[in-house]
This record gives structure tokens, C-alpha cells and sequence, in this order.
């Protein structure tokens, strides 16, 4: 199964010598929580079928949060501009693929093409914040106005959703937390297209960064 989540024992051994409890969070307001949704758009989810598969769990979660009065906040990657195709990454683009896959990465992540559409199966409603990013992180600096826009709403908790889980997930988690929010990891809510990865991204926030919770979890527990 894609996303049974099994942290290994000593992920939890050391969580609990460094704290003497597995989850750092007991509650979120639901009014003053996020649930942000990183990169859940048609180029990274239309051909992969982990991703695809956690669309209603969001869907779920997303509803349950807007009931209590929360926000939902759904962030696209964008890389390349319109006009000229021109990488807005260049280190990135430049250094890490061939050519050729460099080339369909620009092409899939084109601001305003269909490849930055958000995935149709999820459930954007009015009132949800609508953002694009132009890094793996949407908190850090320059890579999106997101941080500003929930500190306008005056949140305080986010609930990280997404694609990938150990990359734009994982990195926004980190960064978030280091600009003081409460962050929890939705593993039923994250996909990766390896189990493995997938894993390694949520042990390595659990660990210093959030919490790692279910969307049961999350509607029952954290935000009841």
C-alpha cells in the first residue's frame, strides 16, 4: 500500500528519549489553521498513482477544517515564465537534469499552463488561498507571498498536504517551522512515488521539525 506509514523503531525510540512523548502537539485551534497543499497540479500528479491516490483524503480534510472556520491554501509550483520559456531556477535547472529532462520540467511547470492547473479532482473553494512558488519551499524567502498571506489571516498551525512528501513537503514543513509555525505532516495526506521516500520525509520533521498525524487524526484529535 502507497502510504501505510511504518516509522522505523528508532525514529520513535529517539523521538521519545528527546522528548518523553510521541506527538509534540495536543490541539490546533481550528480558526487560527492552514491546511496548505504544496504541488498538487496536473504535472506532478496526473501520471502517478500515489499521488492521485490521496486526493480524497484532502478533499476530506479540506472540508472538515473549512467547517470549524479554518483556511485551506493550495500552492503550485511554477519555474518557467510564459513569455520566454526562461527557467526561474537556473541553478536547479541548469545542474541537475539532462537536457532533455530539464527540458519537460520547464515545459510541465510553465506559469499558467496546463501543467500548473491543480489536479481536478481536488475540491478548490472560494474563500481558499490560491499561491505558486518558484522553489521546493513555499516559506522560504522570495519563493512565495504564502507566509504573508496566513500571517494576514493570523494563523499560527499548518497542516502539510502535498507532493512530494521528502521534497517541497518536507522542506516547507521545515521552513515553516522556523518562521514559528505549529506544524503537523498529513502522512495520508503527503504522497511521494517511493514508500521509502516517503517515509524518510515525514521521520525526518517528526523528529525536530512537527508532528506527523492522519487525516482522521487531524479531524478528530488535533483540531476537535
Amino acid at each position: 500500500m502507497p502510504h501505510t506509514v511504518e516509522i522505523p523503531a528508532y525514529v520513535i525510540e529517539r523521538i521519545m528519549a528527546k522528548r518523553g512523548r510521541l506527538h509534540v502537539f495536543d490541539k490546533f485551534d481550528p480558526q487560527k489553521t492552514a491546511l496548505v497543499v504544496i504541488d498538487m497540479q496536473n504535472f506532478f500528479v496526473a501520471d502517478v498513482e500515489s499521488a492521485k491516490s490521496i486526493c480524497p483524503n484532502i478533499n476530506r480534510l479540506a472540508a472538515a477544517l473549512r467547517a470549524k472556520g479554518g483556511q485551506v491554501a493550495w500552492v503550485q509550483m511554477e519555474l518557467a515564465d510564459a513569455t520566454d520559456g526562461a527557467s526561474k531556477w537556473p541553478i536547479y535547472h541548469d545542474y541537475f537534469f539532462t537536457p532533455a529532462k530539464r527540458d519537460a520540467h520547464k515545459q510541465g511547470c510553465v506559469a499558467g499552463s496546463e501543467g500548473v492547473k491543480i489536479y481536478p479532482a481536488l475540491n478548490v473553494e472560494r474563500g481558499d488561498i490560491v499561491t505558486h512558488k518558484r522553489r521546493f519551499s513555499a516559506f522560504i524567502q522570495g519563493s512565495s507571498d504564502l507566509h504573508d498571506r496566513l500571517q494576514a489571516l493570523k494563523i499560527e498551525n499548518l497542516l502539510i498536504a502535498g507532493t512530494v512528501t521528502n521534497f517541497c513537503c518536507e522542506t516547507s514543513a521545515r521552513d515553516a517551522m522556523m518562521l514559528d509555525y505549529r506544524i503537523a505532516m498529513v502522512s495520508d495526506g503527503c504522497a511521494a512515488r517511493y514508500d521509502e521516500d516517503h517515509i524518510v520525509g515525514l521521520t525526518s520533521v517528526w523528529q525536530s521539525f512537527g508532528d506527523v498525524r492522519t487525516v482522521d487524526d487531524c479531524i478528530d484529535t488535533l483540531l476537535a
